[in-house]
């Protein structure tokens, strides 16, 4: 299984669970996301008006998913955590945005270019990170396939915990595991320890 599809002609993170770990799939499916993108616009702006109007894709904002995407084609709201204008050259700025899952960056290129009377594209994009993983965690195939042959996959291979690094926590008593496990609610005896800043209605990881 894994957490989220890349667009074609786009490379980076993408964290792939094997057999037990898929159950923490839908955890980093909405895990947030970051990306390096270079866009091309389509005339001539100052570099102070491009980082002026980078502004105001930050924080809530609306967009429809582009033609070929996999969701249904309605305005929908996500979240821009942080965009930062890496280098301008011309017409070609490279940024790095982190985001909420669901965000189309070709999107934001296209409302970018229409903001400024004009056009844009994204010309290329990396994800660089996907919930916990990030590229300077990732493994190429050809990675992969040595690892296999050298009989390296341990190296290459991480354990399921890491899939809900992102997640806030709850530890439970080894005797409680069972029962949990079992479906039963989780009640305040059976917790040994939490974070403090977990808030009603967040996906939590529990661990024993």
């Amino acid at each position: 299984g894994h957490s989220g599809t890349l667009d074609p002609n786009v490379t980076g993170v993408l964290p792939i669970a094997l057999g037990k770990s898929t159950k923490v799939v839908q955890a980093l499916l909405n895990a947030g996301k970051e990306y390096v993108c270079l866009m091309k616009l389509h005339d001539d702006f100052s570099e102070e008006v491009i980082r002026e109007k980078f502004k105001e894709f930050v924080g809530k904002i609306k967009q429809v998913p582009p033609v070929k995407s996999a969701v249904k084609r309605v305005k929908r709201e996500r979240e821009v955590y942080y965009l930062e204008v890496m280098e301008i050259k011309g017409r070609s700025v490279l940024f790095r945005i982190g985001c909420q899952a669901g965000t189309y960056i070709r999107k934001i290129c296209d409302d970018f270019g229409k903001s400024l009377n004009s056009g844009a594209h994204m010309q290329e994009l990396v994800r660089t990170k996907a919930g916990p993983f990030s590229d300077k965690d990732w493994v190429n195939l050809h990675d992969l396939k040595d690892a296999f042959e050298e009989k390296e996959l341990e190296k290459v291979i991480l354990p399921v915990e890491k899939g809900v690094e992102h997640l806030p926590k709850i530890w439970i008593k080894d005797n409680a595991v069972d029962t949990i496990c079992h479906g039963a609610q989780l009640s305040l005896p059976a917790v040994v320890k939490f974070h403090d800043d977990i808030d009603i209605n967040d996906l939590v990881a529990i661990m024993s």
